[in-house]
């Protein structure tokens, strides 16, 4: 059989059939049994991708629910009490205390760490903050915080929850980066900062959002579960009902649906900002906020504000959506001023001015938390590393539970410590008191021995500790007053121990011991809660979302130019058009209701008066506002839903509809009206009062008809008006109350008036009469 040569996959000619066989699979090409060491890349990429995921969900993005930090929070903190660093130490510059972390435990860059500083250090970010930042420390407008060189830094008081029985033997320690230093694997929390500060963070193919809480309510829910191990999330809300933020607020959602939040550890609350109404003088008010909800800054509740005021198009569109317009219009009809007056005297401070005092304060107040921040929506995603190592998902009631779990090994390890310490004190204590009753003999035999250490304790039974501490005790303690003390420490030290031995033996004095502590931290640093809970139905756009009902006149230009003012009965003579453009019409209505255009394709478009822009400028081209396609404008009209309106043609062609009919919710139109070709549409008339119609051909024959024999349709050609020959069309056509209209026209130059005769009077379809010798007729309703 023929051979050909063929490259394999690295590049090395083999001979292979001339016919190829099956395409073998990716594994089938390379497989571990063919090359020890050789790896599947799919393999490979998964484990490589798994390693990264763990390294940053438990290095860098999840906190731990021992101690509720992240590791480079737990360094910085850690780092600081290396540093001496307390909350009665002088504060150094934060860049001191950054290069300490960067450069012993956190091998990342320093911006890193001086954030994770900074963020524990802001009290509207944290609920118990653990760093006292002095200088620039950012603001919850978003400004950051000044360069690490400006400020300076120590902890907290309450840090000392956190740090404060680390040196005995509470959690592991492990070896830096290189080796050259140890660090706490975990910080040996006295409360679960988890709940009482929460977290944030974005891992991989996971992400957490754990709001914080009251420190006495969690402390309270913590002891429960310690007294009840069983204790469900319903129990332990019974003690801790909901989130407490920095900034406070309210939670208006109801408590079963903080209860589904907590016991699915997934889950949206609704938290409305906190106002209150100022009386002013006159009958004046205005509205204040001072608490706004999570993550909400006074910056960007008024930028929310200026954007709904002057909205801008979307991107590829030339003017703004009509709902954008309509709630300008609103916005602007309610709202005066808007101002932030935060200062020293108070963190926040927002101010809403209402346009009038007559304005219902209840739907001003709507229509604020409706469109802006000012009530939104703040998640809960309970996603921590939990006692086990593992990431995971976890509801309230394993939070605390695990928590729970932790802080009782902790108190049993440090118990375990105190131990081993008190008897490693006793043991000296013991070997001193005998250098005390035997303190001549000792002496001897410190002074006749070649090797005192060990006749020591060949002649008091001593250990090896024992007799190198009597060796290096001062002469100063030989004093008898020193063996009062050695013997009343001995007695104390006795006591702790016998009292320690018990703690390590019962489970019930252990949680017991535990239970105490809590309540003692919970006393020395608990607070009030500062965001309420009361439900509330939630602020609805779609209720606030009217236009103020008020008279306003459209002014249109020739060239289809548009803008509102508003009023009636406006003296528009100063009113100025572009250049080339003049006044066409102007039409007065209310601003809650609808404008149609009708195109020279009888198409029908709706548009908003709302959405129309204000008198102050030259206003903007209706054709801007629709789709019109090929087509142009040919008339645009007002009016209510139940008005009657006669549309017809220059090729004799009509019908009657209602406005309502012309109304469309679509931005292209719709088909509305047959246009023949060569056909003009003629203005619609309105037909309010009227029983007669007067139709005038272009030839000068009038045709005057009882309005009941037309045809009503909501859309399409429509009836024969008047009969026409070919190539005449319809010139005007006119409702009048009556069967009679005044006839104007031109006679040898002069305008001459006639009124209609009898014999115009006919029936619907027909020619009607000549109106005489007269040249541009036009019709009027009789009397004018």
């Amino acid at each position: 059989m023929r051979k050909n040569s063929t490259p394999d996959l690295f590049g090395n000619l083999l001979d292979v059939p001339a016919a190829p066989p099956a395409v073998p699979t990716p594994s089938a090409v390379l497989s571990p049994g063919e090359d020890d060491d050789s790896i599947l890349l799919h393999d490979s990429a998964a484990r490589d991708y798994l390693e990264y995921a763990i390294a940053v969900v438990k290095g860098r993005a999840l906190p731990d629910v021992k101690d509720g930090l992240k590791p480079v929070q737990r360094r910085v903190l850690f780092a600081m009490r290396e540093l001496g660093l307390s909350a009665t130490a002088k504060p150094v510059k934060s860049a001191r205390v950054v290069g300490d972390v960067i450069g012993k435990y956190h091998p990342h860059g320093d911006t890193s760490a001086y954030d994770a500083m900074v963020r524990v250090a802001q009290p509207f970010m944290l609920r118990y903050p653990l760093v006292d930042g002095q200088g620039n420390f950012g603001s919850r407008d978003g400004d950051n915080a000044a360069a690490m060189r400006y400020t300076e830094a120590r902890l907290t008081p309450i840090a000392e929850l956190l740090l404060g029985e680390l040196g005995e033997g509470t959690v592991d320690f492990q070896p830096n980066y290189d080796g050259s230093f140890d660090e706490p694997a975990f910080l040996p929390a006295r409360l679960p900062f988890l709940l009482l500060n929460g977290a944030s963070g974005i891992a991989v193919g996971m992400a957490t959002e754990m709001p914080s809480h009251n420190l006495r309510e969690v402390a309270a829910a913590v002891i429960h579960k310690i007294e009840h191990p069983s204790a469900g999330v319903s129990e332990l809300m019974a003690h801790l009902p909901g989130p407490d933020y920095p900034g406070g607020g309210q939670i208006i959602s109801s408590a079963s649906d903080i209860a589904a939040a907590y016991s699915s550890g997934r889950g949206s609350l609704r938290v409305r900002a906190r106002y209150e109404i100022e009386e002013m003088a006159r009958g004046a008010w205005q509205v204040v906020f001072k608490e706004l909800p999570p993550g909400v800054s006074s910056a960007k509740v008024l930028s929310e504000v200026g954007a709904l005021l002057n909205p801008q198009p979307k991107p590829g569109k030339k003017v703004i959506e009509q709902a954008a317009a309509q709630l300008k219009a609103l916005m602007a009809s309610q709202l005066d001023r808007a101002r932030d007056e935060s200062g020293k005297d108070d963190d926040v401070r927002l101010v809403f001015e209402p346009s009038s005092s007559r304005i219902d304060r209840n739907e001003f107040v709507a229509l604020l938390l409706a469109h802006t921040s000012l009530e939104t929506s703040a998640p809960i995603n309970l996603v921590a590393v939990g006692i086990d190592g593992r990431p995971c998902q976890k509801s309230l009631a394993d939070l605390i539970g695990e928590w729970c779990s932790f802080r009782i090994r902790t108190v049993h390890r440090r118990t375990e410590f105190r131990l081993q310490k008190a008897d490693d004190r006793i043991h000296i204590l013991e070997g001193r008191h005998i250098v005390f009753l035997n303190i001549d003999e000792v002496i001897r035999i410190i002074r006749e021995s070649d090797d005192p250490k060990r006749a020591l304790i060949a002649r008091f039974t001593l250990s090896d500790r024992q007799a190198e501490d009597i060796l290096e005790i001062r002469l100063r303690q030989l004093a008898r007053l020193e063996g009062i003390r050695i013997e009343q420490e001995l007695a104390k030290l006795r006591g702790e121990r016998e009292g320690l031995v018990k703690l390590l033996g019962s489970d019930t004095l252990l949680r017991r011991q535990v239970i105490r502590e809590i309540r003692a931290d919970s006393e020395k640093h608990g607070d009030a809660r500062r965001t309420i809970l009361l439900a509330a139905a939630t602020a609805s756009r779609s209720e606030v979302a009217a236009v103020a009902d008020e008279p306003v006149t459209v002014i249109i230009s020739e060239k289809g130019w548009a803008r509102v003012r508003q009023g009636h009965n406006l003296d528009l003579s100063g009113v100025v058009f572009k250049d080339g453009d003049r006044a066409g019409s102007a039409q007065e209505c209310r601003s809650v209701d609808s404008l149609v255009i009708l195109s020279t394709e009888g198409r029908a478009f709706t548009l908003a008066i709302a959405s129309l822009p204000d008198g102050r400028g030259m206003g903007a081209p209706l054709s801007s506002f629709v789709e019109l396609g090929t087509g142009k404008i040919a008339h645009v009209l007002t009016g209510l839903a139940g008005d009657e309106l006669l549309v017809a043609k220059t090729s004799g062609y009509g019908f009657i509809c209602t406005y309502a009919d012309l109304l469309s919710r679509q931005k292209a139109g719709k088909a509305f009206l047959s246009v023949e070709e060569g056909a003009t549409i003629l203005p619609p008339v309105r037909l309010a009062g009227k029983d007669h119609l007067a139709a005038l051909s272009e030839d000068g024959r009038l045709l005057i008809f009882p309005l009941e024999q037309m045809k009503r349709l909501s859309a399409g050609k429509g009836v024969q008006i008047i009969g026409l020959h070919d190539n005449e069309s319809l010139r005007a056509v006119i409702a009048t109350q009556g069967d009679r209209v005044t006839i104007k026209g031109m006679f040898r130059n002069r305008i001459k008036t006639l009124l209609s005769e009898d014999w115009h009077l006919g029936q619907r379809a027909r020619r009607g009469s000549p109106v005489g010798q007269l040249g541009n007729v036009t019709l009027a309703a009789y009397p004018e």
